[in-house]
């Protein structure tokens, strides 16, 4: 099995990130998508075996009144606001979604992951523009990782029915819940214990110890390749710490 470690950002300089981890989680894309330009550099500047995965821009899955829009410094009209998010199969997530593809491209990534929030409830509506919209997108040979928040997380039978329909990799926290999907590609991001989402917790020796131990049962359920991904405020330490403990355990460690 091949464990991929790494962080949700740089949280430190790029050319510090590339000389100690080989894979990054793009975050620039979900509040605004970068300049071309700009994802070239970043592509060139980084060693040939250097992976990103892109995080899908916000238009596709977070409506305007998200505050996360604040950053995206974009001007939609308010008569517009039912265009944009909850996956919505509209024009405007359409293009969106390009863009987001578009990026992943240049920078020659081979994941997205798509973050819907707590507030895309799980619903007969949503379902629907949910089967709409990843049955008619391009995925361009691209893989898709799906993060559900909210009620999702208490329906189980119907998301694992929804994650293999639409061919989509579970996102998890994988200290918190075991994915539901039958990919031999797992996708973790940790986002801090003592709640659902905790960005100032910093993970014990005890706590990666047991994530080694949950990252190595994956195996025996047919994962051969598992992206580990912190997301919280320690996360340069605690990705660092964890490439440590779990090096020696018979997997690749990259």
């Amino acid at each position: 099995m091949i464990v991929k470690i790494g962080c949700c950002g740089f949280p430190k300089s790029r050319k510090k990130y590339y000389e100690v981890f080989n894979v990054v989680e793009v975050q620039r894309t979900f509040y605004k998508i970068p300049l071309d330009t700009t994802l070239a550099t970043w592509r060139k500047s980084a060693p040939p075996e250097f992976e990103f995965t892109v995080k899908a821009w916000q238009a596709i899955t977070h409506p305007p009144t998200s505050p996360t829009w604040r950053k995206a410094r974009l001007n939609i009209s308010r008569d517009q606001y039912d265009k944009y998010g909850f996956l919505r199969p509209t024009r405007e997530n359409f293009d969106a979604w390009n863009k987001t593809v578009k990026a992943a491209i240049i920078l020659k990534s081979k994941i997205i992951v798509v973050q819907t929030p707590s507030s895309f409830k799980c619903r007969e509506e949503n379902i629907e523009n949910m089967r709409r919209f990843f049955q008619a997108i391009d995925r361009r040979g691209l893989l898709v990782a799906w993060e559900p928040r909210g009620d999702w997380l208490n329906n189980s039978k119907l998301l694992k029915s929804i994650l293999e329909e639409l061919d989509l990799i579970h996102v998890v926290d994988l200290l918190k819940r075991k994915p539901l999907s039958t990919w031999p590609i797992c996708y973790i991001r940790l986002h801090g214990l003592n709640g659902e989402i905790n960005y100032k917790y910093k993970y014990s020796d005890r706590d990666l110890e047991r994530l080694k131990e949950e990252v190595l049962l994956l195996e025996a359920n047919g994962c051969s390749e598992v992206y580990v991904m912190f997301n919280n405020v320690y996360m340069w330490d605690d990705a660092l710490r964890f490439k440590h403990i779990i090096a020696g355990e018979g997997v690749d460690v990259l």
